[in-house]
C-alpha cells in the first residue's frame, strides 16, 4: 500500500522526497499557500515502487529500532531469519544490515553473531544541522502520552517538516500520544526587522513581504497538520498556537516535553532569490541547515539542567508579555 493524501489550491508545483516526509520547494512557498502531505507506506513490501530491496529491508528495520520495537542492546533476527521475513536472499539481507551499521544504528558483534541495536547517536550530544537533529529528537518526544513543544524561530518550515515522521507514525498507529500542545513564536509582520533585507537598501520592504508570506504559508501548514491528528487520527487533545513578537531572531529554539532544549544559531548569508517575479539580492538566514546544541534533564548534567529550566523560563516570559496571537483567517 502506498498512499498520498494532497490538500492544495490548484496550481502546479514539485515535491522531492527527503527521507521521511517531503518538502517543498522553498521558493515556491509563497505561491502554493495551504498544503498537507501524507504519506503511508505497507512496511509489509520491501521492494515497491522500484526501491532496492536491501534500502527497503534497511528502513523497517530502522524503523523498528526507532519506534522502540527493537530497543537499544538488542539482538536483531538472524539473517537466516530476517531473509525469510521479507523473501529475498541473505546477500540482499547483509547489504541491508551493512547499511545500518555505517549509519550507526547497529553494532557489529564479530563474525557468525547477529548485530545488536547500538547505543543513539543523539546521546552523545553530537552537533547535527537542525532538520536531522530535530526529527529526531521529535520522534522521541512523541513517543510520551503528553507531548509539548514550545518553539521560538524566523519561520515554522523546520518543525512542520520534522513533524513527517511522527505524523506518519500517529496514522499507523505506532506513536499513540494522548495529547498535543505546541506553542510557536515568530516575529510579528508588521514590525521592521533586521533580516531579511537588501544587500544595498536596507529600507526596501520586499524581503520583509516576501518573509511573512513564507511565514503565513509555514503557519498555516503547521495548524493544518496538527488539527489532521485530533480530526483524523483520534489524538484526544491537539493545541497549536501561534504568537508573534516585533523582534529579529538570531537564533532558533526548541523545548520539548519541558526536558531538553534545542539551541542553534542563525547565520547570515548573502543570497538571491525571487519575489514576485523579481530577482532579489539580500541578506538572509538558512533555518534547516542550523546546527542544533541539545541539553536534556535526564542527562544529569548540571550545566544541561540550567539551561533547559532557562530556556523554559525565558519562552514563557515572551509568551506572557509581549506575544500577540498570530492571525490566520
Amino acid at each position: 500500500m502506498f498512499a498520498i493524501s494532497i490538500s492544495c489550491p490548484p496550481t502546479s508545483f514539485e515535491v522531492s522526497p527527503l527521507g521521511d516526509g517531503l518538502k517543498t520547494v522553498g521558493e515556491q512557498l509563497p505561491r502554493l499557500g495551504r498544503k498537507l502531505y501524507l504519506l503511508v507506506v505497507d512496511k509489509t513490501r520491501p521492494a515497491e515502487h522500484g526501491q532496492p530491496p536491501h534500502e527497503a529491508i534497511a528502513a523497517t528495520l530502522r524503523e523498528r529500532i526507532q519506534s522502540g520495537e527493537l530497543p537499544q542492546g538488542a539482538r536483531i533476527p538472524t539473517q537466516k531469519d530476517l531473509a525469510g521475513e521479507f523473501g529475498v536472499n541473505r546477500t540482499v539481507v547483509r547489504q541491508a544490515l551493512d547499511a545500518l551499521k555505517r549509519d550507526g544504528f547497529l553494532t557489529d558483534t564479530g563474525r557468525g553473531a547477529p548485530p545488536t541495536v547500538a547505543e543513539p547517536a543523539h546521546s552523545h550530544h553530537t552537533p547535527k544541522p537542525a532538520g536531522t537533529e530535530l526529527a529526531e529528537r521529535l520522534y522521541e518526544a512523541f513517543r510520551s502520552d503528553h507531548v509539548t513543544i514550545d518553539t521560538y524561530s524566523l519561520t515554522t518550515e523546520t518543525l512542520n517538516n520534522a513533524l513527517a515522521r511522527p505524523h506518519r507514525s500517529i496514522v499507523d498507529k505506532t506513536l499513540t500520544p494522548r495529547s498535543v500542545t505546541v506553542r510557536a513564536i515568530i516575529p510579528s509582520p508588521d514590525a521592521y526587522l533586521a533580516l531579511p533585507r537588501l544587500v544595498d537598501d536596507a529600507t526596501d520592504r520586499r524581503p520583509l513581504k516576501r518573509l511573512h508570506a513564507i511565514q503565513r504559508t509555514w503557519a498555516t501548514a503547521l495548524r493544518m497538520s496538527l488539527g489532521a491528528f485530533k480530526d483524523r487520527y483520534d489524538v484526544p487533545e491537539v493545541s497549536c498556537e501561534i504568537r508573534t513578537v516585533p523582534a529579529t531572531p538570531l537564533q532558533k529554539l526548541y523545548v520539548l516535553n519541558g526536558s531538553e532544549a534545542l539551541m542553534g544559531y542563525y547565520h547570515v548569508i548573502r543570497d538571491k532569490v525571487t519575489y514576485r517575479g523579481e530577482e532579489l539580492d539580500i541578506y538572509d538566514v538558512i533555518g534547516l541547515e542550523s546546527t542544533l546544541f541539545r541539553s536534556s534533564i535526564h542527562d544529569h548534567d548540571q550545566q544541561d539542567n540550567m539551561f533547559v529550566e532557562d530556556s523554559k523560563n525565558w519562552f514563557q516570559s515572551l509568551w506572557k508579555t509581549i506575544a500577540e496571537p498570530m492571525d490566520l483567517d
